[in-house]
């Protein structure tokens, strides 16, 4: 089956945080840097974002950004 660019992205940064790359507490980079990072679009980036808040893998700070769950899920 396909996968969807948002969930090759949430995927990737779900093995960045499993392999302790970005550790618990750990920020995400902005969103406009992850999407030149990943080569995807902004909307891309926030989908991936979404599934991996829905998971309980990152939290998101209004104005803060996005950071990895302490504790991990």
């Amino acid at each position: 089956m396909a996968e969807y660019e948002w969930q090759r992205v949430a995927r990737e940064i779900e093995q960045e945080i499993r392999s302790g790359r970005i550790p618990p507490g750990g920020a995400l980079m902005g969103i406009v840097r992850m999407a030149e990072h990943y080569g995807v679009a902004d909307r891309t980036v926030r989908r991936a974002l979404q599934d991996l808040r829905e998971r309980g893998l990152i939290e998101t700070l209004p104005h803060k950004g996005s950071f990895v769950a302490d504790p991990l899920p």
